[in-house]
């Protein structure tokens, strides 16, 4: 089926992608073809081919959406510059990755595609953000315990939402937001777990 007469190219781009998001969760990267995200949609191969010359395209692009989520958050994380901005900081990173968790999923799910990804695109700038972050947590400004205990938050909402995958899947967004959030309170709270 060709392409809809006036179709917005950005709309159908997204639809494509939304799409193989879908599939690739559903049935993985390796076992969608391109012919399954056409018929899905109810356009031509061509169609699809149209935007993306490739199923490795399509998935560069679903990258891309990812890295753009823990961009703007790990950059916001990386200029916090002090431990009374990180806390707030934290809770916006929260809210990006509860809202693109099919994104983490994806990644948990189709983790070799991905890696054979990354190694062809954006290394460098995966590695300027974490220089950054590093740049933060090494602030002898910024008490060690602090540093310590940020460094720490981060860590628990990354493995709470993002390295978990589909581990908590059934838990609700809103429940799962909550109970991070409580957790990396009590991470960023002195005193709570001394001895």
């Amino acid at each position: 089926m060709p392409r809809p007469a006036g179709a917005d190219q950005g709309t159908t781009k997204q639809r494509i992608l939304d799409i193989a998001l879908q599939l690739f969760i559903e049935k993985g990267y390796d076992k969608t073809s391109l012919r399954e995200i056409a018929e899905r949609l109810g356009y031509s191969k061509a169609a699809v081919y149209y935007h993306f010359a490739s199923k490795d395209d399509i998935l560069g692009a679903l990258h891309l959406r990812l890295h753009d989520v823990l961009d703007e958050a790990m950059t916001g994380l990386s200029q916090a510059g002090t431990e009374e901005t990180w806390p707030k900081l934290l809770d916006q990173f929260i809210d990006g990755m509860i809202a693109n968790r099919d994104l983490f999923v994806l990644h948990e799910r189709n983790r070799a595609a991905f890696e054979a990804l990354h190694m062809k695109d954006h290394h460098e700038e995966h590695e300027d953000i974490e220089r950054q972050l590093r740049r933060v947590l090494a602030d002898v400004e910024i008490p060690l315990e602090s540093r310590v205990r940020m460094a720490c938050s981060l860590g628990a909402v990354t493995l709470g939402i993002m390295l978990a995958g589909d581990a908590f899947d059934d838990v609700p967004s809103d429940q799962l937001a909550s109970i991070v959030r409580r957790a990396i309170g009590d991470l960023l709270t002195p005193g709570v777990f001394r001895t």
